[in-house]
């Protein structure tokens, strides 16, 4: 019969780690005598990051001792001890490839459910120093798995482990974990997974993606962009050259073929010749409709050296070369009522979105929310009053901040800013989708008092200009600063720029991998293992080639890269 060998417990602590500080529960050390085991954790125990670990899903995490031999083994190591691997229970049995998704087991007072394998995660890791540990535990069917607690109740070291129910289809914790991060999503088995109810909803919903898309999805149903409509950079031609103000100005760009059709809300990456050394790299959004050409309108900056180039001397005629449409903040077509909020330059993703639906004639409530500093700073107006009179079911607000005189009665025109209760006002529907672009702190106040009105979360949609939003799982400190050049003497590889972020840097052998190199930059950056198993880190490439010291359990798609563990192998260009 299996047993509880040890109960280990740890409060989150703030630890270094590569320069930052990591808010973490990961290290975890043995108790005597009894402990309660109640449905969020032991007492005694907590997470530092609730979104991957801990909560009723992920109470109890449980790794075994024939694991640890085989780690003693393969890692060279003699100072494995309980609770190394971060885990509550210690256990002699219950291996990985025995143990199913919906058994349950009494032990002691308590009985409890397995509910899904270990989140694959950096910070074991880090507990261990051991940075390919996450990668390992999913290679070698090793992962633990977590048990959600249907009985609170003590237990103690030396408690026998007795299974009182098997769970469905028998899916092991090593399968559903290889079913997830490995090669070979096989349908059936993907259905045989949602078909337990004891397994948590994250998974679940992982699952789900994988087999709606064929059972042909990333690991972790991760999708950052849909596959580009061309590889690498092509040369548009630029036909018309029109000042919307005094600081924005639209161009217009063509092929002499057809160019491919574009999703509204996505942007296109140029490099500017002529304008910097090396030649950089910007986003901008797509701002006009499915006519068959592309629109960018670019708002001149007063230390900007590429939209000051722009503006300068970009001419009718001349050629730009442009990376095809992409970005994941885009109009979705369930029929639902839209809410497109703005702020200054912001409005330009949105605009395409208010073009599509124009152009379909929808009839869709749509809301048209705008602010601007006056008058003068109005780009696109009367471009905005003759789209939204095609749409039956519109409404339009607008607010100057600081206008030189006071709006024209009538206008629609509001003196202000758009506050919490003047969102709560616009009486938009709990079903509505919004789509909320400007400076990071208007998108934080309108998505939250967008909450606070009655809206799903899932249904606010943002869209930073530049850099990505991050995601460093349990990383705290102070926000990072903008993006920059590496500290130290250039590097001598081939040149990596960041695209969304303007950084082009020189690769040094010194990083391990881009992923490194970006933090360097203080690009903001997305990852979760740091192994190449998780896909969060996957970011689209732009043109150039990577190499992988240690090849990832799942490649990428086409034109994406792990940044986490891939070196530049050419001059690259990556979507961050």
């Amino acid at each position: 019969m299996a047993r509880l060998l040890s109960v280990n417990v740890g409060m989150p602590k703030d630890v270094s780690w590569r320069g930052r500080t990591v808010h973490t529960g990961v290290w975890k050390s043995p108790v005597s005598g009894p402990r309660l085991v109640r449905r969020l954790n032991i007492d005694g125990d907590g997470q530092g990051d609730l979104a991957g670990h801990g909560g009723e899903q992920r109470a109890v995490l449980v790794y075994q001792v024939e694991s640890y031999r085989y780690w003693a083994d393969v890692l060279q190591r003699e100072d494995l001890e309980p609770g190394a691997f971060g885990e509550n229970f210690t256990v002699e049995g219950l291996a990985d490839e025995e143990v199913c998704i919906g058994d349950r087991y009494r032990i002691g007072e308590a009985e409890l459910e397995v509910s899904q394998p270990r989140v694959t995660c950096f910070r074991v890791g880090m507990r261990l120093g051991e940075p390919r540990l996450p990668s390992l535990l999913v290679a070698h069917h090793r992962p633990g798995f977590y048990l959600r607690v249907l009985t609170e109740g003590h237990v103690r070291a030396g408690d026998p482990i007795e299974r009182t129910r098997r769970g469905p289809h028998e899916l092991s914790v090593a399968a559903a974990d290889a079913l997830l991060y490995l090669p070979g999503h096989d349908p059936e088995r993907l259905a045989d997974a949602l078909d337990i109810p004891a397994l948590s909803p994250g998974w679940q919903g992982s699952f789900r993606s994988m087999l709606e898309s064929g059972g042909t999805g990333q690991p972790a149903g991760v999708a950052v962009a849909p596959p580009p409509a061309w590889p690498g950079f092509r040369t548009l031609t630029v036909t018309d050259v029109v000042a919307e103000t005094s600081s924005v100005t639209s161009y217009r760009l063509a092929s002499d073929d057809p160019l491919p059709p574009y999703r509204p809300g996505q942007f296109l990456t140029l490099r500017v010749p002529g304008s910097g050394d090396p030649v950089p790299v910007r986003t901008y959004s797509l701002s006009g409709g499915p006519d068959g050409e592309y629109r960018i309108s670019v708002k001149r900056e007063t230390q900007g050296r590429v939209s000051s180039y722009l503006q300068a001397h970009l001419r009718p005629g001349d050629s730009v070369e442009v990376a095809a449409p992409r970005g994941d903040f885009v109009l979705d077509d369930d029929g639902a009522p839209v809410l497109l909020v703005s702020a200054g330059i912001g409005l330009t993703p949105v605009l395409a979105m208010l073009h599509r639906l124009a152009s379909e004639d929808s009839t869709r409530e749509v809301w048209w929310v705008h602010t601007t500093h006056d008058a003068d700073s109005h780009a696109f107006a009367g471009e905005v009053t003759g789209l939204l009179g095609r749409l039956p079911a519109s409404h339009s607000v607008v607010y100057y901040t600081t206008p030189a005189q006071p709006p024209a009665a009538g206008s629609g025109v509001r003196t202000g800013r758009l506050t919490a209760e003047a969102v709560a006002a616009l009486g938009v529907p709990a079903t509505a989708s919004a789509y909320v672009c400007g400076p990071d702190s208007f998108m934080a106040d309108v998505g939250a008092a967008l909450a606070a009105a009655g809206l799903d979360p899932t249904r606010i949609h943002t869209e930073r200009f530049g850099s990505r939003s991050p995601i460093n799982p349990g990383v705290v400190g102070a926000p990072t600063p903008v993006p920059h050049q590496p500290p130290g003497p250039p590097g001598t590889g081939p040149a990596v720029t960041f695209g969304r972020s303007g950084i082009t840097a020189a690769w040094a052998d010194g990083y391990g991998s881009v992923l490194e190199l970006a933090e360097a930059c203080d690009v903001p950056t997305q990852w979760s293992c740091r192994t190449g198993v998780c896909h969060t880190c996957v970011t689209a490439v732009l043109s150039g080639s990577v190499a992988y010291a240690t090849p990832p359990l799942e490649a990428p798609g086409a034109d994406e890269v792990l940044i986490c563990s891939a070196t530049p192998a050419a001059d690259l260009v990556v979507d961050l």
